[in-house]
């Protein structure tokens, strides 16, 4: 059977693209199963676990992110979060900030998109999907149909 495809966008905050001066790694995914069924499922029992994801933006460049939970917290530590690392490079090429939307898309065959869009544009929500969850933290799930 073959996957849905999805899409998610986050509307990024300074936190997110460094603005603030802040160090972190990477976005913060919510534990919402809206946003997590979008990436591969890790292992929870495992310390740390993640997956190396590949994807490919509107000129056909690769590149990659790390999805993470930092599931410390089973294990005598204290965070317990899912991360996407790795985007500095697509930010800073990109030249994005607090208020651009950053997309990412899965088709069928698992392949995976990344785009954005400025704050300064606006996109009908009508072009872009049939229907839209608005998620806290700046996410929303878009289901195609």
């Amino acid at each position: 059977m073959d996957e849905i495809p999805a899409k998610i966008v986050k509307i990024l905050s300074k936190n997110d693209t460094g603005e603030n001066g802040n160090h972190q790694s990477g976005i913060l995914v919510p534990k919402k199963l809206e946003i997590l069924s979008f990436f591969p499922s890790l292992n929870k029992v495992e310390y740390n676990p993640r997956v190396r994801l590949c994807f490919m933006d509107e000129a056909n460049k690769k590149w990659f992110f790390n999805f993470i939970y930092y599931n410390n917290k089973l294990f005598g530590g204290t965070r317990d979060e899912y991360r996407l690392t790795g985007l500095t490079p697509f930010f800073r090429e990109n030249i994005l900030s607090a208020g651009d939307k950053l997309i990412l898309e899965k088709k069928k065959l698992g392949d995976f998109l990344i785009a954005y869009s400025r704050k300064e544009e606006t996109v009908s929500i009508d072009r872009v999907a049939s229907s839209v969850l608005r998620l806290g933290n700046a996410w929303a799930t878009i289901s195609l149909k």
